[in-house]
């Protein structure tokens, strides 16, 4: 835990933290009800990095802590082309399913408040978005997550195929 949060500080990077939601749980015993707490909490540094993390305990404030370790643990690059996505992706978790579409300047982040708040920390300024099936915020931020981790840059779809990135834009000419 502390080495993590040391190279944090060694990189230099400031990450913004938010919480998306804050839940009461209950396990009913013989001796009573246990109460416990259930935090999502999503890291990000505005500029490629986010990460998600859930944390669970007696006391919000300890579930707000271990949530946000397990968020800066858990941390992704995000390919951000422009303000938004390269492409469209399609992120599956369970029975979550949200759909990423690539937005004009302008357009800003068309999402509900689970998916905002990640796309937002990762630094996409302008995407569109559908959650079809579950819209449970745990299981919609790790679609999204899913779906971020299967987004190419540009310049990884051009070496993949062997062509420039400025082809990948415009499209190759054919000969004949």
């Amino acid at each position: 835990m502390a080495e993590i949060a040391e190279k944090i500080r060694q990189a230099g990077e400031t990450f913004e933290e938010r919480i998306i939601e804050i839940r009461r749980t209950t396990k009913v015993t013989k001796g009573g009800k246990n109460l416990s707490f259930r935090v999502l909490a999503v890291v990000g540094n505005r500029n490629g990095k986010v990460g998600i993390g859930v944390g669970k305990a007696r006391e919000v404030p300890d579930a707000i802590r271990k949530a946000l370790v397990s968020a800066r643990r858990n941390l992704i690059e995000v390919p951000v082309v422009k303000g938004t996505i390269p492409h469209e992706v399609v992120g599956k978790q369970d029975a979550a399913k949200i759909l990423m579409k690539p937005a004009a300047p302008g357009t800003g982040i068309i999402a509900n408040g689970t998916v905002r708040a990640i796309l937002e920390l990762a630094g996409v300024q302008n995407v569109l978005t559908k959650a079809m099936g579950s819209t449970n915020p745990v299981v919609l931020a790790q679609a999204t997550i899913n779906g971020i981790k299967n987004l190419f840059s540009i310049e990884k779809i051009a070496a993949l195929r062997d062509i420039t990135p400025a082809e990948v834009v415009r499209g190759v000419k054919r000969e004949g």
